[in-house]
């Protein structure tokens, strides 16, 4: 009995080897011409062989091995090109999250930099000339209402904001590209 079944085991070993021989070559080929990858393709013949032998149902393929083999190698391989698909999809998604966190934390950061250098240039104009500027650029006055509220004349009120804006401009010389930058971004 014992013999038996070593010889059925033998004869069933030789015959899945002549089946995979057999076809092998003409399902590589037909993997390469989907997938374009000699060795991807060679990997999802071996599979669907291996599938097979795993689930011992090659010897119930009598009559539609070949047709068989040809799905399933057809379909292993669209299921290869579907993951990958995602796979980029996903990668491309998280590559465009990951830029747009990078590009904001970088604006934070200049924006950060811009109003503290800001700051510090409004500290240094004069008390009266931060004053009007304030009022001018912060509070949106007009130079006349400027003028009746500080109780000065509207020439003072011009000859202040015109200094107030050189001295600025001298202090945020090395920011105006970013102040365009931010500019542009807010009116577009």
């Amino acid at each position: 009995m014992e013999y038996t079944q070593n010889n059925t085991s033998l004869e069933n070993e030789a015959a899945f080897e002549k089946l995979f021989k057999t076809h092998f070559r003409e399902l590589h080929a037909y993997a390469y011409s989907l997938l374009k990858d000699w060795d991807l393709a060679e990997d999802t013949v071996q599979q669907v062989f291996l599938k097979l032998l795993e689930k011992n149902e090659w010897m119930l393929l009598q009559t539609a091995v070949r047709s068989y083999l040809y799905k399933a190698v057809y379909h292993d391989s669209l299921n290869y090109i579907r993951r990958q698909k995602v796979q980029l999809k996903y990668q491309n998604i998280t590559v465009h999250s990951m830029k747009n966190h990078t590009d904001d934390a970088a604006g934070r950061l200049k924006m950060s930099e811009l109003e503290k250098h800001l700051s510090s240039a409004l500290n240094k104009l004069p008390e009266k000339c931060r004053a009007i500027f304030h009022l001018s650029r912060f509070e949106e006055l007009k130079y006349q209402e400027i003028a009746v509220q500080l109780d000065i004349s509207i020439k003072t009120v011009e000859s202040q904001m015109g200094k107030a804006l050189r001295i600025l401009r001298a202090e945020m010389k090395d920011f105006l590209p970013l102040i365009s930058i931010v500019l542009y971004k807010i009116f577009r």
